[in-house]
């Protein structure tokens, strides 16, 4: 496998995983080609985040003062083909945490357990009255360290 900036040693980064959700690849997510549209990987990665930070507690209430979080930036690195019906498992996991964002890893397994996916992106909170970046609480924090 090629390797990726974002992930020093794949052994040790692979194990830290434990949240995933199961995706199956629908017909509308392949392209011409018979493989998983390159868009699409983002599709399966904002699903497994939106999952990922409902069982942390940190999403679904628009009025919280704690305000929403904000995808900041999104990469993706593609590592196998996958197909329409085939099941994959997307897994998330915090990377970083910093003050007013954190870090989300992303890994996607195909049915023989190969890598297709891997990725990362910032999440920032920012104050749903002005959109500026708000500081994570410690309750926040400490949510995303359990998940």
């Amino acid at each position: 496998m090629k390797s990726v900036a974002y992930i020093a040693d794949m052994e040790k980064w692979q194990s830290e995983f434990s949240f995933f959700i199961p995706i199956r690849v629908r017909f509308s997510e392949t392209d011409m080609f018979g493989h998983v549209n390159n868009v699409s990987s983002f599709i399966y990665f904002e699903e497994a985040r939106i999952e990922f930070l409902k069982s942390a507690g940190l999403f679904g209430d628009a009025n919280s003062k704690e305000g929403i979080p904000i995808v900041a930036d999104l990469q993706c690195d593609y590592h196998k083909q996958m197909f329409f019906n085939e099941t994959i498992k997307l897994f998330v996991k915090v990377n970083y945490i910093g003050k007013t964002s954190f870090d989300v890893h992303y890994m996607a397994l195909n049915e023989n357990e190969e890598i297709c996916l891997t990725g990362r992106g910032r999440i920032v909170y920012i104050a749903t009255s002005t959109g500026k970046p708000i500081l994570l609480s410690e309750v926040m924090k400490e949510k995303l360290r359990i998940v």
